[in-house]
This record gives C-alpha cells, structure tokens and sequence, in this order.
C-alpha cells in the first residue's frame, strides 16, 4: 500500500505532545497526541485503519502509546468511537489555531501592514491587492480580544486551553511562505507529486480530492490574472528592480512583519515578473479562497458537537484503570460524560455559526467594485473581466462535479456536495461563497 502511494496520516503527533501535560492537568480538559493511518480504496475514498494514541512518557513500565483499530467486537467499537472523538478533538484545535488563525489571519497581516505603510494610494500593486485585504485588520483585532485572548473563546472551548497561543508559535516555526501555494501545499503534504503533464503541473494522488480539485480551477485563473496584471506593468526585470515602493513592501513585510523567520532561505525572491506574480498570486489565494475553504463550513462539519467535539473530558480506560468498569457497564454514558458540557455545545455551535456567515456588504472573488480606476487601462479592465467570467465557470464545473455519482466524496447518500469554493453566496451561513479578503 505505501509503495502504491495508498496510505496516508493524519498527524497530530508533534504538535499536541509537548503540552499535553498542561492540558491534562485540568480536570475537565483530557488529551491525546494523535496519529491516524487511512487507506485510499478502490472508490477513491479514505477509510481509517489505525489511531495512535500517545502520551507522555511517566512510567517506564507503562507504554505511553496504544493504537486502536476498527472494532471486532462492542467493546473494541466503543474505543474505537472514543479514540475517533480524540483525533476529531486534535483536529478541530489544529484546524482553528494552526490551519485558520495562523496560516491566514495572522501570516497576511505583515503583508498587509507593510503594503499600508510603503504602497502609495495609486501604486498598481496595492490597487491590485486593496480588496483582499478588506475588514482583515478588523477582524484580527476582534479575534486578539475576544477568540484567541487569554480565557478567551478558544481557551474556554477547545482542548488546547491556555497553550492555545504556545502551541501557534510552535506550529509558525515550521510555517514557510513558499509553501503556502496550493500545488506546493499539496505537494507539501503528500497528496500530489510534480507532473507537467497535468493541466496544473502536479498530480493528485486522491483523485476524488474536491478541495485540491476545486481549488486548482481557482489558483489557476488567480494566476492568470495576476500574470496579465503584472506583465502590463512591470514587463521585465528593470521595472521591478527600479520600484522602491514595491520593494521596501516586500522587505519589511519579511524583515519586520516576520522577524523570526527573516533570514530563512525560502523565501521568494523579488527580481523578476515571475517572482511577483508568484507572491501576488498566493496572497491572493490566501486571502480569498483558502480562507473561505476553511472557514465558512464551519457550522455545517463542525456544528453538531458531538461528531467533532472541539475537546474531550476523559481518556480511554485500560483495562487496569478504576473507570474501566464504568465504561463497560455504560459504555455510551461514558462516551457521552467525555464531550463537552450542553452549555458549552450550544455556546460553541452559536460561535461556528458567526463564523460561517456572510455579510450582506461582502464581495466575492471576481466581482471588482472600483474597475473605474482603470479607465486609461482597457487591457487590465479586459483582464478583470476575464476572470469574472472564469469565476463563473468554475461555479457551474463545481455543481456539475458535485452531481457525478461517481465522485463518492461529493455525492452520494449522507455525503455533503462540497460547496466550499463555489465563489457566489447569499448572505447567511452558506457553507458557500469565497470572499475577496479575510474579512471575518
């Protein structure tokens, strides 16, 4: 199976270990460092075969690791439920502190702030970035006070507590920029190789992806924009070198904006056309669809807790353990007494659901409200409208894949057609819609 390229891991290891005594010391907040092994089958979906289940070490003679596999039997389908919920808890705390807050709230925001300080009203570039970088101060400054603030949202209701932070700034030391494309992403993360054969350069390794399959059609018509724009105003190297403006943005956004990874080698230079659309291009990818991907389904995949509790109260038992008994007496009331409260479901439902609305005043990629601005530009105005029309394909290649009974990972009984990068939405929780800028 690994030399076919069918196993892959969902990895929580690293990154809850180092706190999990802190976590665990609280008395209604229990958990472990996860991994889960899952088989790609013969219908394109993933089936989990295996959780590792870690702790740390205290007791030499104690193994600080087991592993649960699918059930045999009640008792083992029972563990097999708890050990699920455990890894749906890591998942959920890594989706908001790592996934969303980090890679897109706050790694935006020193390109945001650089380009406000250094990029004049008039400048191509921060007429080209201006919406997508819409309501995105405001809304970090909302969430530094009310979310991810100390005894805040996320410290009351997720597993993570009062490492919340720590566990942020242990995750950004691994954070790179060049990474944050989406086929580098996907590359990153095992789930598609290089191949120029493709129409994107690389070749998905879950066929059946929707995110990745979606999110191409997207990153591919950003690039083309970005490309035209930039090749209109900077047609060679020369032009970029000559711009102070846009170089001082870019420097400070790395040297001032992220400090502490300053002088990594990875970062992209910025001495060519291609360079910068290639930094243009994931900004925008960032800000736009990625966010959306991550944010707006919220409610619909995570709103009912007890399929993804957000924390657990209690461990597994072995066998050796005094609850052992209590779970096999009642075995669904200790499942039950392991989620979180029904005040703190109910408090955390009504949060994803905030989270997951659109605004009535929110613009979505492909709608530009200020074109008037290039009136002495036709070719940038064309370009604009291009992508417009692209945005509008894509919607309908969308609800055209979501209705292929072949495709078991967006249609079928019980399954949910991925919606999450269809770029239009109404206002409300949508569990659609991708808006121009992180702006909630």
């Amino acid at each position: 199976a690994i030399e076919r390229k069918k196993l892959f891991i969902l990895d929580y290891h690293d990154a809850f270990l180092p706190f999990l005594n802190s976590i665990n010391a609280h008395p209604d907040r229990k958990a472990y460092a996860t991994r889960t092994i899952f088989l790609l089958t013969q219908m394109g979906t993933l089936k989990p075969i295996a959780i590792e289940l870690s702790l740390p070490s205290t007791n030499p003679f104690k193994p600080s690791k087991q592993v649960i596999t699918p059930p045999v039997d009640a008792t083992t389908c029972w563990q097999w439920q708890l050990a699920k919920a455990h890894v749906c808890s890591n998942d959920s705390g890594a989706h908001e502190l790592i996934q969303h807050w980090l890679r897109t709230h706050a790694c935006m925001e020193p390109f945001i702030i650089a380009a406000r300080r250094h990029l004049s009203a008039m400048h191509p570039i921060l007429k080209l970035l201006h919406p997508h970088m819409r309501y995105t101060m405001d809304i970090n400054a909302r969430a530094r006070e009310l979310l991810i603030s100390t005894g805040g949202i996320i410290e009351s209701l997720f597993s993570t507590k009062e490492c919340s932070m720590e566990i942020t700034s242990f995750a950004y030391k691994n954070w790179r920029f060049d990474m944050e494309s989406l086929p580098a992403d996907l590359i990153r993360r095992g789930v598609a190789e290089l191949d120029p054969t493709e129409p994107h350069g690389i070749k998905l390794l879950i066929e059946d992806y929707p995110y990745a399959n979606d999110g191409l059609l997207i990153w591919s018509a950003i690039e083309r924009l970005v490309k035209d724009y930039v090749n209109y105003y900077y047609p060679d190297s020369n032009s970029i070198r000559s711009d102070p403006e846009l170089n001082t943005w870019y420097y400070e956004s790395i040297n001032v904006g992220h400090a502490d990874l300053r002088h990594e080698s990875w970062w992209p230079n910025l001495s060519t056309p291609k360079d910068l659309v290639s930094i243009l291009t994931t900004l925008i990818w960032i800000s736009s669809a990625k966010h959306a991907a991550l944010n707006f389904g919220q409610y619909h995949y995570g709103g009912y807790v007890p399929v993804r509790p957000s924390y657990m109260r209690r461990l597994i038992p072995n066998e050796d353990d005094p609850e052992y008994q209590n779970f096999i007496s009642d075995p669904e009331g200790y499942f039950l007494s392991s989620l979180p409260s029904l005040r703190e479901m109910a408090f955390l439902m009504s949060i994803l659901e905030i989270l997951s609305t659109h605004s009535e005043d929110e613009e979505y990629l492909g709608d530009r409200k200020e074109l008037s601005t290039w009136r002495g530009s036709p070719e940038i105005i064309e370009a604009f409208y291009r992508f417009s029309m692209e945005m509008k394909a894509i919607e309908k290649e969308v609800e055209k894949r979501n209705s292929d009974t072949k495709l078991r990972n967006r249609c079928g009984a019980g399954v949910s057609p991925y919606q999450l990068l269809v770029p239009s939405s109404e206002p409300g929780v949508s569990c659609r819609g991708v808006p121009n800028s992180i702006s909630i």
